[in-house]
């Protein structure tokens, strides 16, 4: 391919596309021919059979691919169906035994209660015929099959055999055809067995369908749901009040009819269709056998389902199959919802029958309150009367009592007013005495402080004259201190100029010194880039300097350490571990250092 390409690179030109047209009218009329080379029709001619047989092999490779990937595809799903399978076979297994142990289970328990009873022993002896007869047709049909798989093997490996060792004869030849007559014995066998078996079971499907039991294993709401629009007890009931009794009556036809409208309603639905929702039986017992195998909590289930309905029934779509599962759903469903609405009939209705009983007698029991509570109405309007002339009478007595309670307050408050009006005029004699004194207490008070008060501001006015006076001499002070101060200022001010001066012709007088005894030298480069006697100077102590400590220590030395008892003590202590242990705390604490400490460096601070 890499060739076949580099061999077009050769046609390439600097032209677009729409100026084609410009260079072949350039070509056609020799206009620049001499720009452009020859073309090798022939060369281009093998390139492109080339490219087309390269394309014909990748197509190939791909058709290849497709068959590999669907053929891959098809042993993946025979794979996974072949598990599905496994696990339905299985558990098909596992309910067969439990279904053929419950029954057994079942007839011995019933033959063993009831002995004496014929209709049972029959049972009992037609479930041993049974037996028998499932054993008889085992030996009958499945054994041979089994027999037949184990000769295959074995003859299968003898025919390797002969394979690898090459050799061919007549007897093989005859082997091979009377297996094959053998085989195809056992296969008309097992087809006559299956026409009967099914001639069997398609009578036995005939006879039960003739005894009519789908009616009754069927879900009808009528045989279901056998409720009285109003129950005998609640007709019957003695109720004292007649209205309550046909509210009663009314909720309970309500509710009938409510519910049998919703009954009608999905009866309605479920007649749009039958039980095999359009098909045939044996193709909707089929298609419920697989849509059983298939549950959620398989992987892929859907796929596979769609899958093996597909095989089950090619001669019908997938849109078919699909309409089928919602038909089928929509019915179950249906049957679901009578189901449950039938089983809120009841509910309701066996609620609202004892809510109505709850009520009837709550309403008898009401009426028995309501007459009791007449009686004991009329009882106390007696005992009423009764109390009423008792009253009648006690306020009489009470009246007389009052009238003479009275007059004996009115007198006694008379004397009370007497006795007050006494003790007021002795207050009001004693409180304007009181007054008078209070008066002349005020007097004296107002007098004594206006003499206070001139006083005050007699001293006042004194303290502010001698005040004036002490600010005018302190002002008169501190003018004469700020005069003091400006001559002082510029005495110094004056020396210090004239020092100045004495600093210039002192300077002045010394310059014309230097000039006079100033030495004029002569130029020498060697001496001027020469180290000077103060460098080198300085250069020697620096080198001495080296050789020194970079700073003094003012510090003990370690045999003064050492000769310290309690750093003896301390290291003995450690060595013998005992450094941590309170001996070592008591014998430390003991010691005293070799010089007192000075006092200066005892601290007061006590912790």
């Amino acid at each position: 391919k890499r060739a076949v390409m580099s061999g077009t690179h050769r046609f390439n030109t600097k032209y677009r596309a729409e100026e084609a047209e410009k260079l072949a009218l350039r070509m056609k009329h020799g206009v620049g021919i001499s720009k452009y080379k020859a073309v090798d029709y022939e060369r281009l001619q093998a390139i492109i059979d080339a490219k087309r047989l390269e394309t014909d092999a990748l197509g190939e490779k791909n058709k290849q691919l497709q068959r590999e990937a669907r053929t891959t595809k098809e042993s993946s799903i025979l794979q996974q169906q072949r598990q599905v399978w496994c696990r339905e076979h299985s558990r098909l297994k596992k309910a067969g035994e439990k279904a053929d142990k419950d029954l057994n289970d079942f007839l011995e328990e019933i033959v063993e209660s009831n002995k004496t009873d014929p209709d049972i022993t029959s049972l009992g002896d037609y479930a041993l015929l049974l037996q028998s007869e499932k054993e008889a047709f085992w030996v009958a049909t499945v054994e041979p099959i089994f027999q037949l798989k184990e000769d295959l093997k074995i003859r299968m490996i003898e025919e390797q055999h002969q394979q690898l060792t090459a050799q061919h004869s007549n007897c093989r030849i005859k082997n091979v055809l009377l297996l094959k007559r053998q085989i195809q014995f056992v296969k008309d066998q097992q087809t006559g067995i299956n026409a009967k078996l099914d001639a069997e079971c398609f009578a036995l499907e005939e006879q039960m369908n003739s005894l009519r039991l789908e009616e009754y294993l069927e879900y009808n709401s009528e045989n279901l749901v056998n409720l009285e629009d109003v129950p005998n007890q609640v007709m019957d009931s003695d109720c004292p009040y007649p209205e309550l009794k046909a509210y009663l009556h009314m909720t309970f036809h309500s509710l009938t009819e409510t519910y049998q409208k919703k009954l009608h309603t999905l009866q309605q639905q479920l007649q749009k269709t039958d039980s095999f929702c359009g098909w045939c039986a044996e193709d909707h017992q089929r298609f419920l056998f697989t849509l059983s195998q298939y549950t959620h909590d398989i992987t892929s289930s859907r796929e596979l389902f769609m899958d093996m309905l597909q095989r089950l029934f090619p001669d019908r779509t997938g849109k078919q199959l699909l309409e089928h599962e919602r038909v089928w759903d929509m019915w179950r469903y249906t049957q679901v919802q009578l189901r449950v609405v039938t089983q809120q009939w009841q509910r309701d209705y066996k609620e609202l029958w004892n809510r109505a009983l709850v009520t009837l007698e709550e309403a008898n029991h009401a009426h028995q309150e309501e007459l009791k509570l007449q009686k004991d109405r009329k009882h106390q309007r007696d005992v009423c009367l009764q109390l009423r002339k008792k009253l009648q009478q006690w306020r009489a007595q009470q009246e007389e009592v009052a009238t003479l309670e009275g007059l004996i307050a009115a007198r006694q408050r008379e004397k009370e007013e007497a006795r007050l009006k006494r003790d007021q005029e002795k207050e009001m004699e004693f409180r304007s005495e009181q007054k008078e004194k209070i008066k002349q207490f005020h007097l004296k008070q107002k007098n004594r402080m206006d003499v206070v008060e001139r006083r005050e501001k007699e001293r006042l006015a004194h303290l502010r004259s001698v005040m004036e006076e002490q600010a005018r001499a302190d002002r008169q002070r501190v003018q004469f201190r700020a005069d003091l101060f400006l001559q002082r200022w510029a005495a110094k001010q004056e020396q210090v100029l004239l020092r100045q001066r004495e600093e210039v012709e002192r300077q002045n007088r010394l310059e014309a010194l230097r000039n006079k005894v100033r030495v004029v030298a002569e130029g020498d480069p060697d001496r001027m880039m020469a180290h000077t006697e103060a460098w080198k100077s300085r250069h020697k102590e620096e080198e001495c300097e080296d050789q020194r400590a970079l700073y003094s220590l003012n510090t003990y030395t370690d045999a003064q350490i050492m000769s310290d008892p309690r750093v003896r003590i301390e290291q003995s202590l450690r060595k013998a571990g005992l450094y941590h242990s309170q001996y070592a705390k008591k014998v430390l604490s003991t010691i005293q250092p070799p010089k007192p400490p000075r006092k200066d460096t005892k601290s007061t601070f006590k912790f």
